[in-house]
């Protein structure tokens, strides 16, 4: 057997697994005199808006390669999820769909727990458009009280160009601009978000001139791994390790752990959350 063969049966014997998981009645369909469990093809073919000829000969493994197009009216017909819906791409052509743009529906307490498990590291997670929805104890003391904080106001950028305090804390401001905003253009065009930043970019564009600068250069970089040096509440400085991660199964989401580089960063960081702690509990 061939390779495209070979790829056209896992097409097939995938799109019949997943027609015969779903519920007839569920999505107004008539229960009478079916045999086999699911929807039949010319029921699958409907909801796709395709030939039920040509959906047969798909599940049969001879309709050829279809388009993106029509996998993505096939993964809406078979009620699919973002996974399945990737799968399918993978078996049908190779490669993934292309991303699409979802505003973030927030963190689950699961994925807040992940955060607060973690005392001394200071961690948040932030969407494609860099807005921070979720952060741990640690970095509310190192980083910022995002609680404090006007949800739009959660935004790296708005925060890196925007607040003076920002600016004064980082050891050489004018390479971390530069990072966060190739890292950030990379970021959006990945998640397919080119659109849905335009305005904050023409915010940020006439609000400061070094962004429009940077914006212009359109240098692109991975968010990965790195250093970074802060200044903390009493002038002295603190350097982190920080790591990006990719949510499983959340595309719009990642996180972002810094951790202490040394000993001494480790004991700075726990006396900084113990003060504002005692802060929070003074009368």
């Amino acid at each position: 057997m061939t390779a495209s063969a070979v790829e056209a049966h896992s097409l097939g014997a995938y799109l019949r697994d997943r027609r015969e998981k779903l519920d007839p009645a569920a999505l107004g369909f008539e229960l009478t005199r079916r045999r086999t469990p699911g929807l039949r093809r010319e029921e699958v073919a409907q909801r796709a808006h395709v030939s039920a000829t040509w959906y047969t000969w798909l599940e049969q493994g001879r309709g050829g390669a279809p388009s993106a197009d029509v996998l993505d009216r096939l993964a809406r017909a078979l009620m699919l999820t973002e996974v399945e819906r990737e799968h399918l791409f993978l078996i049908a052509l190779g490669r993934p769909p292309e991303v699409r743009y979802r505003e973030a529906e927030g963190v689950t307490p699961r994925l807040q727990r992940a955060l607060d498990a973690l005392p001394l590291s200071p961690a948040l997670i932030k969407t494609s458009t860099w807005d921070i929805v979720a952060w741990n104890r640690a970095a509310e003391a190192v980083l910022t009280d995002y609680g404090a904080l006007a949800p739009h106001q959660r935004n790296v950028l708005r925060m890196m160009f925007c607040e003076p305090q920002a600016r004064e804390r980082q050891l050489d401001w004018e390479s971390v601009a530069r990072f966060v905003v190739s890292t950030f253009r990379a970021d959006t065009v990945r998640a397919g978000a080119g659109d849905a930043v335009k305005a904050l970019v023409d915010e940020l564009s006439r609000a400061s001139p070094e962004f429009e600068r940077l914006w212009r250069d359109n240098d692109v970089r991975s968010h990965g791994h790195g250093v970074k040096t802060l200044r903390d509440a009493d002038g002295g400085w603190l350097s982190m390790e920080f790591s990006a991660f990719a949510v499983d199964g959340r595309p719009d989401l990642a996180m972002v752990i810094y951790n202490p580089a040394t000993p001494a960063d480790a004991e700075r960081i726990r006396a900084l959350i113990a003060a504002r702690e005692g802060r929070a509990g003074a009368p």
